[in-house]
């Protein structure tokens, strides 16, 4: 079915039929969802090049994806990457991945954002004084970034997490259940989030006179193996910490693992929070100890950022410019108060 047999079947002309599925203010609202039932109906699908030639629009969201030999996939990326598509899919919206060398993506995002084939920009994994900004300022187009960039003027649209604030909370629960030997396993350095979660853990020892050594924090990809090697580094200093912050649910796979080959008991002999994206594959209530996590969902973001990327291009506004979500703490048997020897 094409829109002229569509706007034939209801009645109504080519340009309100149009209109009411573009989202257009003028179209009323029953107009607009006996469109929309007769579009689920007869599994009508428009002409993305008819559209675009009449609305201006591409129906598209763009994104660089950072790829080369040796460049690691994250699984983190793809949960989030499922959001994006759940409310992308609602409003029949496209994405155009462009793949860029990692030192490339600032050009491969103004690339991008001329070709004419997307409507709006997303950005992610952003750095401290983030390269990527000024380009994306620079350009009359709509964009939103996951995250932020420490370090630069906060203008910009973005959506994030409270990361130094999970990780003070968390540390404070820690401190408060004795423990004064810490360490750190996060992501890598360069990283907003990574910055912001050391941040929050130093601010709440400092408040106990206390330090986080350089030696008991490690920087490094969010995978298991990394989790592994950098709890074997932190078991075997002479002055053993019994409290560990962890960046992913992932890592904490591999630091767990190392814990028990150590002969070590989580939650007794070493209490351990990590950070929660809610991973459908990896619950941390389904850990052999369920582990204490701050908790904020990935697949929650990108849906938001959809939502406020394609409302801006539909004019449905209005969209807060900046959000900050806050992360739940939820504690589970994976912390426990510090060993009464704390001798290594």
């Amino acid at each position: 079915m094409n829109l002229k047999q569509l706007s034939e079947l209801l009645g109504l002309s080519q340009t309100t039929v149009s209109r009411a599925l573009n989202g257009y203010p003028e179209v009323n609202e029953a107009t607009r969802e006996r469109v929309l039932q007769a579009v689920k109906e007869t599994g009508y699908r428009p002409n993305k090049a008819a559209q675009r030639l009449a609305t201006g629009k591409a129906g598209s969201i763009g994104l660089v994806m950072p790829t080369a030999p040796g460049h690691q996939s994250d699984v983190h990326f793809g949960e989030f990457l499922a959001g994006l598509g759940e409310e992308a899919v609602r409003h029949d919206f496209h994405f155009v991945i462009m793949p860029a060398d990692p030192d490339d993506e600032v050009a491969a995002l103004r690339r991008l954002a001329i070709s004419g084939n997307v409507d709006a920009l997303f950005v992610a994994y952003m750095r401290g004084h983030d390269p990527r900004l000024p380009m994306l300022k620079s350009l009359s187009m709509p964009y939103v970034v996951h995250g932020r960039s420490f370090g630069a003027e906060p203008d910009y649209p973005y959506l994030d997490i409270d990361n130094e604030g999970a990780f003070y909370d968390a540390t404070r629960l820690l401190l408060q259940l004795g423990h004064t030997r810490f360490a750190l396993m996060n992501g890598p350095t360069h990283l907003d989030f990574a910055i912001r979660r050391r941040n929050g853990v130093i601010s709440a020892l400092a408040e106990r006179g206390l330090t986080l050594e350089e030696d008991c924090m490690s920087h490094a990809l969010m995978t298991d193996e990394q989790g592994l090697l950098a709890m074997e580094r932190f078991l075997q200093l002479p002055q053993r910490p019994t409290a560990i912050l962890c960046s992913s649910t992932v890592m904490a796979l591999g630091a767990i693992r190392a814990v028990n080959q150590a002969g070590l008991r989580l939650g007794e002999d070493i209490s351990l929070i990590a950070h929660d994206d809610v991973l459908p594959l990896l619950k941390p209530e389904s850990f052999s100890v369920p582990l204490t996590t701050t908790r904020s969902s990935l697949r929650a973001a990108g849906a938001r950022i959809a939502q406020r990327l394609i409302g801006t291009v539909k004019q449905t506004g209005p969209f807060p410019e900046q959000e900050l979500w806050k992360t739940e703490l939820i504690v589970r048997a994976s912390t426990g108060p510090a060993p009464q020897s704390q001798e290594a």
